[in-house]
């Protein structure tokens, strides 16, 4: 369970709650024709699918395959990657998942040094279908593992793209399995259609679990219960003339790819123009603690005040884990904290931290779940995309787009066609 805990204040009045209403009766509008806001209900019935795929197919049902190689970029991975890493200790079976999703060909190459073409399924994934780097890894799976696709081989290989996208074609012709990104669904708000259902489904993770936490958050939302999600945009969008940093502080090293996530949601989806022409947008920044108070708490505490600051604990890390009662020489002045739980440290460092950030006028709150489970990340994903959909609203963009990227990928093409 999800509890919020907002310390700082909204200041609304009459002006400023009609246009909290206003942004939220666009979310309500948009809840019919944006993909995300339906996914966690349908994605439901895509488990079945996959979990039908999963029993048909002979090798996951002899237990041979030991890895799953995701290749995809952005938020063909990185959503995925978040719920991986928060909740790897807690899954039904010992199969990993690796992620293929940049050109470096040093992680590349050692990435895929000890994994097996025998053992493994390779899921590439990209909504356009055409993605250079996604494109150019997986001819590099392809021809490293020698998979011939006029044989069985192609049952090694899922692709997850657009209907009748190039990739969509693609395996269509070789008999590849392929499971469609549902319509109108962004990248960065895809990790909860079959680009994050279907690796985390075959690596053995509860993904009913994940989607009734993101579809009983939604639920809550728009029966009105969870408004303050509203007025904490609203701050947003109030003060991002002043606090244009918005950092994300999570005191679990689980959840440092949930940050990840995160920056690219923010970035991508609230750096825009308006509809003036304008710049605006919230820089993200994603911390994880207790290691970086040693690090970016010093800018935050008496660098610039131009910072608001969002905190994530984790109530019970289920992990019994205490600091021995030993006594070092020299090293006796931190003695009383001997006996406790390292869960109690971290969380006491975490409310410290807030508190001594709270002091120094920064706004501040707090996200607090009981424990990391499958129901809470699932939550915690639809609320910040929920959040971003309303911040977005209320600066008067497109959400869903991203002009900028496309500048870069047109430079690209240019470097490799130029003529000489």
């Amino acid at each position: 369970m999800l509890k919020f805990d907002a310390r700082f204040e909204y200041k609304t009045n009459k002006k400023s709650q009609k246009f909290i209403e206003e942004a939220y009766l666009q979310l309500v509008k948009e809840s019919d024709e944006v993909g995300y806001y339906s996914l966690p209900e349908k994605s439901l019935t895509l488990l079945k699918e996959v979990n039908s795929y999963i029993k048909e197919s002979k090798d996951l049902s002899k237990n041979s395959i030991t890895d799953i190689v995701v290749i995809g970029i952005g938020g063909s991975s990185l959503g995925t990657k978040a719920i991986d890493a928060a909740l790897k200790s807690k899954k039904a079976n010992s199969i990993k998942l690796h992620f293929l999703e940049n050109s470096d060909p040093v992680n590349l190459t050692s990435t895929l040094e000890n994994i097996s073409k025998k053992s493994t399924i390779f899921v590439v994934i990209s909504k356009s279908g055409t993605t250079i780097e996604t494109t150019s890894v997986f001819k590099y799976v392809l021809s490293r593992y020698e998979i011939d696709l006029n044989s069985k081989d192609s049952n090694k290989i899922i692709a997850i793209t657009d209907k009748n996208s190039p990739l969509w074609n693609f395996a269509s012709k070789y008999d590849i399995t392929k499971f469609a990104i549902s319509q109108n669904v962004g990248g960065r708000f895809s990790v909860l259609s079959a680009v994050g259902v279907v690796p985390l489904a075959i690596a053995g993770y509860d993904v009913e679990e994940l989607l009734n936490g993101a579809l009983n958050f939604q639920k809550r939302f728009f029966k009105q219960k969870e408004m303050e999600l509203m007025k904490k945009a609203y701050f947003y969008y109030a003060e991002s003339k002043f606090e244009t940093t918005n950092v994300l502080f999570s005191y679990a090293s689980e959840l440092d790819f949930f940050n990840k996530w995160y920056v690219q949601l923010w970035a991508e989806s609230l750096g825009k123009l308006n509809k003036k022409d304008k710049k605006v947008g919230l820089t993200p920044v994603g911390l994880v603690g207790s290691v970086d108070q040693h690090s970016f708490l010093q800018l935050v505490m008496q660098g610039p005040e131009d910072k608001t600051m969002t905190f994530i604990k984790v109530e019970d890390f289920e992990n019994d884990a205490t600091i021995p009662d030993i006594k070092l020489d020299f090293l006796d002045g931190i003695d009383y904290v001997n006996n406790h739980s390292f869960n109690t440290l971290i969380n006491a460092q975490c409310m410290a931290t807030l508190e001594s950030v709270e002091d120094e006028g920064i706004p501040v709150d707090l996200i607090s779940m009981d424990k990391l489970s499958a129901e809470n990340i699932g939550a915690l994903i639809y609320y910040y995309e929920l959040l971003t959909s309303a911040v977005g609203a209320m600066l008067k963009i497109n959400t869903y787009d991203q002009p900028g990227v496309e500048f870069g990928k047109k430079k690209l093409v240019k470097k490799f066609t130029k003529k000489s």
